[in-house]
């Protein structure tokens, strides 16, 4: 997409003005988005965005800009910019640029660039949905639903010599219920997505999809209020794997670790969690949303052992934070977009699975809350300290699910939930979601089997 001699140019000019290091970072991305509302078809989007983005580190410190042209001077123009804030005598050189080949580990059927499946079709397929939340209850008073494909086309070219391209197909579902019944209202909510072309939806049934967010919906609805207090919870799987990702994952990334701004950042090689928990971040699964090929910063992505048996063993690392920390990268350098410089990020992130039953989980607890879908929340910072709302719950008596809650709230830090899982089960499964941080939104999958928390502050009206 850029000519590797203007590249190497500008590249070359950042070394000459004292920077340690310097990368050239080029995209272009095309989009589609296709909604239907109240079965009818809302709105039909298309996008392409390109840009350019420039990164120099002087020691540790990251200076960066971006542009949408590709011309030379406008390049070394906003190189220039950028080294007068810390412009000095050159104490580096480049290498010479050599063209690394990636190998693709996602293969892609039907993406935007094949472009061989119709509007039509995509538009049929949200109308299933559409009419499959509406067919058993009259209580369903809308459904929204769609679909989103993208293309990420990246080169990445930088001062050890590194010139490296990938492509990114990304598809995702939406499908949202809302039942009504009087003064009350309740919703469900799906959106599964993949690293892959239209061919992931060729795998999901829009007839149980539209099912699954009626029935989400329609079982809020008639929900008593959820208990107060500290009890027993179990955290299904898929979805449920949010709160680790929220309330763990992030002071395992180094942009936290490097400022010691994580509880965790001096933890290495300690136990974290209890023994039953061992957890993983892996960009390598096939076809998977968080999944890539390379990072954002042009190396290739592994799976990394963040917690085995409940010690920490590894955090995720990108190019800076393994100059502050001196732990070695993890290809866990992200960005959302050309607009962003990379930061160390989760890709799939999930608890893995245990031994147990999800039957056998909840036989152990008398009185307690079965969470089998969980929700949004807020986390803070640095501490780990959350507050998420389950999306679906019922109440746990004498070790059987009871009666279905509403207002179910999970409230604690994620260090200290760590240590109460005591038991995991072998149902692992992954959801996908958009993760929000210094670089921007980015696709990352979060995941668990279902897992028993002994003790956990619920908040509820009962």
């Amino acid at each position: 997409m850029l000519n590797p001699q203007i590249a190497n140019d500008v590249i070359a000019y950042g070394i000459s003005l004292g920077a340690d290091f310097a990368e050239v970072f080029v995209e272009k991305h095309n989009s589609t988005n296709i909604s239907v509302l109240s079965s009818k078809v809302h709105e039909i989007k298309s996008g392409i965005d390109f840009g350019i983005g420039i990164r120099l580190i002087y020691g540790t410190k990251v200076l960066y800009g971006y542009t949408n042209r590709t011309d030379k001077d406008e390049l070394l123009r906003i190189t220039r910019a950028l080294a007068a804030q810390d412009k000095r005598d050159p104490v580096a050189t480049s290498a010479a640029l050599s063209f690394m080949k990636n190998v693709d580990h996602h293969k892609v059927l039907h993406g935007l660039a094949q472009d061989d499946i119709s509007m039509d079709q995509k538009i049929q397929y949200l109308l299933r949905i559409d009419a499959a939340a509406r067919k058993d209850s009259d209580k369903i008073s809308q459904v929204t639903c769609g679909v989103l494909q993208r293309l990420q086309d990246i080169e990445i070219f930088n001062s050890e010599g590194l010139h490296i391209t990938d492509t990114r197909n990304y598809t995702r579902l939406m499908a949202n219920a809302v039942a009504t019944d009087g003064n009350e209202q309740s919703t469900g909510y799906e959106a599964p997505g993949a690293l892959s072309g239209w061919e992931m939806v060729d795998t999901i049934n829009p007839t149980e999809l539209g099912e699954v967010v009626s029935k989400q919906a329609l079982i809020k609805l008639t929900a008593g209020d959820c208990p107060a207090g500290k009890m027993p919870v179990v955290i299904d799987n898929g979805f449920g794997g949010v709160i680790f990702h929220e309330a763990c994952g992030h002071l395992l990334e180094t942009t936290s670790v490097q400022k010691k701004a994580s509880v965790f950042w001096d933890k290495m090689q300690e136990d974290i969690a209890h023994s039953a928990v061992s957890a993983v971040d892996d960009g390598t699964m096939e076809n998977l949303w968080g999944s890539i090929n390379i990072d954002d910063e042009g190396m290739p992505t592994q799976k990394t052992q963040l917690i085995k048996d409940g010690k920490l063993t590894s955090f995720l690392v990108d190019k800076v934070g393994s100059m502050k920390t001196g732990f070695e990268r993890t290809g866990s350098g992200r960005r959302q977009s050309y607009k962003y410089a990379p930061a160390s990020r989760m890709r799939n992130t999930y608890i893995e699975a245990g031994e147990h039953s999800l039957d056998d989980i909840l036989a152990t607890i008398d009185n307690g809350i079965y969470c089998k879908k969980m929700g949004g929340g807020s986390v803070k910072p640095g501490t780990g300290e959350f507050n998420f709302s389950a999306q679906e719950s019922y109440l746990i008596k004498n070790g059987k699910i009871d009666r279905p809650l509403k207002g179910a709230t999970l409230i604690g830090t994620g260090p200290e939930v760590l240590r109460k899982i005591s038991m995991v089960g072998n149902n692992l499964e992954l959801a996908a979601g958009m993760c929000g941080s210094v670089s921007g939104a980015i696709p990352t999958s979060v995941g668990q089997a279902a897992l028993k928390v002994d003790e956990i502050l619920v908040g509820g009206k009962a």
